[in-house]
């Protein structure tokens, strides 16, 4: 059975830049142009000083586990065969305050259930790897 992923709007008004560069394989998340906050995830205005201008800004895409979980099923069918995997939080070296999810893998290319769960430690170090599945190029992480 071909793999039904649960993909994401790229087309969204407030995010679109952002799969825009992951597709060239750059990690950016949004800066205020008036008072120079970096700001993930992307909104319509800045909840620092409520500008609505903005631009994307580049990131090492480097950083540390924050968190993670391990979903079991009940899940939504397109994951429910690849259970149990990771999803890690992880706070960008920028500000971390800064933090994305995603999952923790081996390679690029590599299965968001290759990693043991129990092997994942709050603190790692990470940097991000770009997958595509269809037409969506996802940023995950690797072991640094």
């Amino acid at each position: 059975m071909e793999q039904q992923w649960v993909l994401p709007d790229t087309e969204d008004e407030d995010s679109a830049g952002f799969w825009e560069h992951t597709a060239r394989h750059e990690l950016v998340v949004e800066g205020c142009e008036d008072c120079d906050q970096l700001v993930w995830p992307p909104r319509p205005m800045c909840p620092n000083c409520r500008s609505t201008r903005r631009r994307w800004v580049p990131v090492a895409g480097t950083g540390t586990v924050w968190s993670f979980v391990v979903p079991h099923p009940p899940l939504l069918p397109a994951f429910a065969e690849l259970a149990p995997y990771n999803v890690v939080v992880v706070a960008l070296d920028e500000d971390p305050g800064l933090r994305m999810v995603g999952n923790l893998v081996a390679s690029d290319d590599g299965e968001i259930n290759e990693i043991d769960p129990h092997s994942i430690e709050v603190g790692e170090p990470v940097s991000v790897v770009f997958h595509q599945i269809e037409d969506v190029t996802l940023p995950r992480w690797v072991r640094a």
